[in-house]
C-alpha cells in the first residue's frame, strides 16, 4: 500500500455526541497537535446545523445516510442527506487514488468504553488495531459485518481507520476522563500512520480479540408497540460481557424476567443506548472472534 496522504478526523455526526464536537473545536483552535509530516489532517464538523443546537439530527439520522445508492439519488432531499452527498464529495477516499484514512468520534449512553469499530479487516487496520490495544488493553475493537456498498454509516466511504466511539456519557454532556482518553487515542492513531507512512510501524505480535457485529435485538413489544420490558439489571451496563442461554434479558413492568433464548454464548454492545429506542434496538449482539496477527 502507497503512503496514507490525509487522515480526515471527523467530530459531530450527531450533534449531541460532544466528545467529537469539542475535540474538534480544540484541534481546529491548535492544529498543530494534529499535524504530522507526511500526511494531511483534515477536521470537519459533520453536521454542523445539528451541532448548534444539539441535536442528533435535523431530519433524519446523518449517520445512516451513506449508501452508496443514496448518495446518488438527487430525489432525496432531507437536510441530511444533502449533507451527505456534500460530505462525500469532500472526504470520500473513493475520489482519490490516494489512501486517506477517517478518525470518526462518536460517543455513546451504553457502558462501552473506548471501542475502535473498524471501518475494514485490512491489514494496515489489524496492525493499527493490535498497535492501539497494546497501548490501551481497554479497548475494545469492533467489526461489522456490512458490506461497504451496503453500509450507511460514515465510515464506509473509507477502507482505512473507523469510529471511535466512547461511554457511557450522557447525550448532549461531556465527560473529561473519556474526552481526554479519546484524545489520546486520536494522538496514537496519528503516530502510527506518521511511523508507517516512514516506514517504523510497530509490529505486534498479539492475539486481537474482534468482536463481529451479528444482529440487533429489539425490546419486547405489545401489538401497538409499545415496549413491554425494560433492559434485566443483571444485563445493564454489561457490555462486551458474555450473555449465556437461560440469562435474563429483559425485566417486565410486571417484574418478570425474559430470558435469553439463543443456543450460543453472545456479547451484546451497545445495551440500553438512548439513541437507539427510536431504532427498535435494545442492544446488538456480537460474536468474540480471536484473530492472530503478527509473525
Amino acid at each position: 500500500m502507497n503512503q496514507i496522504k490525509r487522515v480526515a478526523i471527523v467530530g459531530g455526526t450527531h450533534g449531541n455526541e460532544l466528545t467529537g464536537v469539542y475535540l474538534v473545536k480544540k484541534f481546529d483552535r491548535a492544529p498543530e497537535s494534529i499535524g504530522r509530516s507526511t500526511f494531511e489532517t483534515i477536521t470537519m464538523l459533520a453536521n454542523p446545523q445539528a451541532c448548534e443546537i444539539g441535536r442528533r439530527y435535523i431530519d433524519i439520522d446523518l449517520n445512516r445516510c451513506f449508501r452508496q445508492q443514496d448518495l446518488e439519488n438527487p430525489d432525496i432531499s432531507s437536510y441530511e442527506a444533502q449533507r451527505a452527498k456534500e460530505i462525500y464529495h469532500i472526504l470520500s477516499s473513493k475520489n482519490t487514488e490516494e489512501p486517506s484514512l477517517i478518525i470518526d468520534l462518536h460517543s455513546t449512553t451504553s457502558n462501552m468504553g473506548l471501542t475502535f469499530i473498524l471501518a475494514s479487516q485490512h491489514p494496515f487496520n489489524l496492525q493499527l488495531a493490535a498497535y492501539l490495544t497494546s497501548v490501551y488493553p481497554h479497548l475494545k475493537l469492533l467489526a461489522s459485518t456490512t458490506n461497504a456498498q451496503d453500509s450507511p454509516v460514515l465510515r464506509s466511504l473509507f477502507e482505512l481507520g473507523g469510529t471511535l466511539e466512547v461511554g457511557a456519557v450522557p447525550q448532549g454532556v461531556l465527560d473529561a476522563s473519556l474526552f481526554q482518553q479519546t484524545e489520546q487515542v486520536i494522538g496514537t492513531i496519528l503516530d502510527c500512520v506518521e511511523a508507517y507512512n516512514l516506514g517504523t510501524m510497530p509490529v505486534v505480535n498479539n492475539s486481537l480479540t474482534i468482536y463481529q457485529s451479528i444482529r440487533a435485538i429489539d425490546y419486547p413489544r405489545n401489538e401497538q408497540g409499545e415496549i413491554q420490558a425494560m433492559i434485566h439489571p443483571q444485563l445493564q451496563s454489561k457490555d462486551y460481557e458474555a450473555l449465556n442461554p437461560g440469562d435474563p434479558m429483559f425485566l417486565t413492568f410486571d417484574g418478570e424476567s425474559v430470558l435469553y433464548e439463543g443456543k450460543s454464548t453472545v456479547y451484546p454492545i451497545f445495551i440500553n443506548e438512548a439513541a437507539y429506542y427510536e431504532k427498535g434496538i435494545a442492544m446488538c449482539f456480537t460474536q468474540k472472534q480471536i484473530v492472530s496477527y503478527g509473525s
